[in-house]
Formats: C-alpha cells, structure tokens, sequence
C-alpha cells in the first residue's frame, strides 16, 4: 500500500489543530504539514459555533482566574485578535461587544470591588459600573418585573468594558487559519476528511498512522490534538496511564428575543471547578441570548455524533480506586453534591425550565420560563482530566510528551482563546525535534502585543 509522508501530522481538525497547522506553515520551515480530520468538514465537535460560548476568554471578566492566570491568558487571547485583524476578519468571524462581570448582593459587590483594583492595572480599559451606569448599560439587569416599574432589592456591581473584541465564530476561525496555512508557499498543506484515526504506531524513526477508512500515513511527528479523543489515542499507545478523563458537558437555553447587549458573567463559586452561568448575545441566533453552560457528566466522547463514543468513553475514564476517590472527594461536599445533582435536572424535559429560570433569574431577574427554550443541538463535551497520582481533577489544559515525536493535548475551555499560544508552545517542541527554524520574531511580531 502506498503511503503518504509528512513531517508533521496533526490528528484533530478543530481550532487547536487548525492553529497548529498554520503556525507550522507560517512560522517555520516545514516542507509539509497535514490534518487527519474524522469528519467530512473542520470544526464539527467543540470548536463549532454553537458548542462554546464564543467568547475570547481574556481574563478580565472570567472571576474563577487569578491575576497570574489573567496574565497569560490576556497574551494568548490577543493572538485571537490579532491574528483576526491580520486577515481582515473583525465584523465578519469577530465582534466587539459589551462585557461583565456582574456581582449579586454584598457579598459579590464587595467581591467585585476588590477585584477591579487588583486587576485595573493588567486590564486599564476595565469601569466599575453601579446600579444607574447598569440601567443605561443593560436594564434588565436592574429591573425586577418586565414593566420596568421596580428595582432587583439587591445591591449589584459590576466591572466591564464597551471597547473590546469579545466574540468570535470559533468554528469559522477554524476554517480561515487552515486557508492560511494553506497559502503559505514552500509548504505542502493538506487537509484530508473522512480519515478518523484508529492507530498511531512507532515503526523505526517514524510514526505510522492508520485510519479506519484503510488509509495509511507516515510522519516524523504527531500532534494529536483530538479533544476527549486525545487521552483515548495515547491509552492505546500506552501513554498517560496515570490519567483519566471525566467528560463534561455544557448544554443552553435560548431566548425568544435580545434580553441582553452584551456579555454577562457572574461570580464564580470557588468551590465549583466548571464555568459559572453567564448570558451571552448569540452571533448565530441574531443577537438572541444564550444563557448557560450547565454542567453534566454524560459518558460520550463527543457529543450529538453517537458512535462508539460511549464505549471509548468508558475506557478513557480509567476507572480504579483512585479514579473512584476522586469521585467522591468532590461530591462529599454538600454544594458541589449539589450542583451536579441540580445540573442533571436541567436537561430533564418537564422539569429543567422553571429550574434553570431561577438560576438565570440572578442575572435577569424579570426572565421567566415563557422567555427562554432549550437549545437543543447546542453544546458540546469538554475532556477533564483527572491526575490518578495526586488523586485529583486537573483543571485547564493537559498535555503529554513522551518525547519522542509525538504529543496528546487535551484542551477544555478556555481551549479555543488559547488555541494560538498552545500552539506556540507545541511548535517549539516540533521545530527542536525535528530540527526546524521557528521564526518566532515574525510571530512575536504578527500575533503578539507589543510591549509598553
């Protein structure tokens, strides 16, 4: 069988493949570079646009980040944009709109207060904005009933901008960073569909990899950046053993009209490791309002694809005594215990509506279960790794490098904002092993912003 040879293969062709492959077509020199895609079109699973929030996660408004973790993820968000400006792209695939973070009662104001002054230095463009700025800004934070007659008796506070991009299409950044890549001369960039990949193999100073559609490809090195897949391949390989992954997934709930002008967070609950619900203007629904994610431990790979998700899902979990003991660290706490139980109940029809309103009724206090529907098909499956040595859920991205010629990147939110720098720190490990030049002072330049 004739086989096809690449220098770089790179397995997964959502927005942090895509990234990858134009990085490595752009910035180095890769005489060829290609992406095994499983499906007939990029971008189908989490990198689509109606399975993320298609927020460009800068740090600003996200409570559940640090000052440290602000810092990067502001460096890796401004790649978005500017990557997005380079190619002409802003008020097509992104878009500025109002942004917040909104705190309820006391409490959160006091909150709110105090993270404006540690973070008004990293963030300069950052108002604080009270109850009277809000009621300009976004009225049907403050008012308590739809006539707009009554205030929400709660003091609120939030912290916000009017002057940024904040949106973007994931899903067709996707496609424009391949079309990219793929107008870089001297390289040979190929995309091929249909080739899911069902076994990556060393044979002598190569990796072979095998699709189930009987193809087969050889590369010099293998980038598998699969999603919930990533953990499952490396299993197979007999890496990352001390890793299990507990697939969760986000689901929303739409609007019949625009309840909101721009994004809304709330404080996060420090004690709960996934997102906490935010209101978002949906730029696939004509600026109708998304609220969600909810947060649900379903035993798929991918979701809305069935398949035999379910299957490799069982597998990648890695279930044993210390998958179990993570289990139930977290859900001995009553509020975790807590959420995930009333997390469950937001997807059971008959039920989930008047549960969900009362939650969404902290940003929009007036909302009521006439207002909003289930999106269905909306939503996506998120891979959370848990680290069976410490015995504990890994939060953020996981990556593993036998260091030998291949990696396995496994990215949950904030994945998509932080597709660019992840692949910065992937092509380092590339262009080492295989000898390539970075041209890392044209990508300081084109994707990163300058220093004061």
């Amino acid at each position: 069988m004739n086989t096809k040879h690449y220098q770089v293969a790179i397995v997964g062709g959502g927005i942090s493949g895509a990234a990858l492959f134009y990085e490595i077509a752009r910035y180095t020199d890769a005489k060829s570079v290609c992406i095994l895609e499983k499906y007939d079109d990029l971008a189908t699973l989490n990198s689509k646009g109606t399975s993320n929030s298609q927020t460009i996660h800068v740090g600003d408004i996200e409570t559940n980040y640090t000052l440290d973790k602000a810092k990067i993820t502001k460096r890796t968000a401004k790649m978005i944009e500017k990557f997005c400006l380079q190619y002409g792209l802003q008020d097509k695939i992104m878009f500025a709109h109002q942004k917040m973070a909104l705190g309820v009662g006391e409490k959160e104001v006091e909150f709110i207060k105090n993270r404006y002054e540690e973070f008004k230095e990293l963030f300069p463009y950052l108002e604080l904005w009270d109850k009277e700025a809000l009621r300009e800004k976004e009225p049907l934070l403050v008012y308590a009933d739809k006539e707009r007659t009554k205030d929400r008796p709660e003091p609120i506070l939030a912290m916000g901008t009017q002057s940024e991009y904040t949106t973007v299409d994931f899903g067709e950044m996707t496609k424009e960073l391949v079309k990219a890549g793929q107008e870089q001369e001297g390289v040979e960039t190929d995309v091929y569909f249909n080739a899911r990949v069902d076994e990556i193999e060393k044979v002598g100073d190569k990796y072979k990899i095998t699709t189930t559609n009987g193809s087969v490809y050889t590369a010099d090195f293998v980038v598998v950046n699969a999603g919930a897949h990533s953990l499952h391949l490396a299993h197979k390989m007999g890496y990352g053993k001390h890793m299990g992954s507990l697939s969760m997934a986000g689901s929303f709930y739409i609007t019949n009209d625009t309840y909101l002008n721009g994004k809304v967070y709330m404080v996060q609950n420090p004690k709960l490791p996934f997102a906490a619900l935010h209101g978002d203007p949906d730029i696939l629904c004509d600026g109708k309002t998304r609220f969600g994610p909810t947060a649900l431990a379903l035993a798929v790979l991918e979701r809305y694809k069935g398949g035999k998700s379910f299957f490799e899902c069982l597998k990648t979990m890695n279930i044993g005594g210390d998958t179990i003991k993570i289990f139930w660290d977290l859900l001995k706490d009553s509020e975790i215990r807590n959420y995930v139980f009333r997390n469950f109940l937001f997807e059971v029809p008959g039920i989930n509506k008047g549960l969900f309103v009362k939650d969404a009724q902290k940003i929009v206090p007036s909302l009521s279960t006439e207002d909003i529907e289930y999106a269905k098909g909306f939503g996506g499956v998120r891979p959370q790794v848990l680290d069976k040595k410490e015995q504990k859920l890994m939060l953020g991205e996981a990556s593993i490098n036998p260091g030998d010629g291949i990696l396995f990147n496994m990215t949950p939110s904030p994945g998509a904002t932080s597709c660019l720098g992840n692949a910065e720190r992937d092509i380092k490990i590339v262009a080492d092993y295989l000898n390539l030049t970075f041209d890392q002072d044209k990508f300081l330049d084109e994707l990163t912003e300058k220093e004061d």
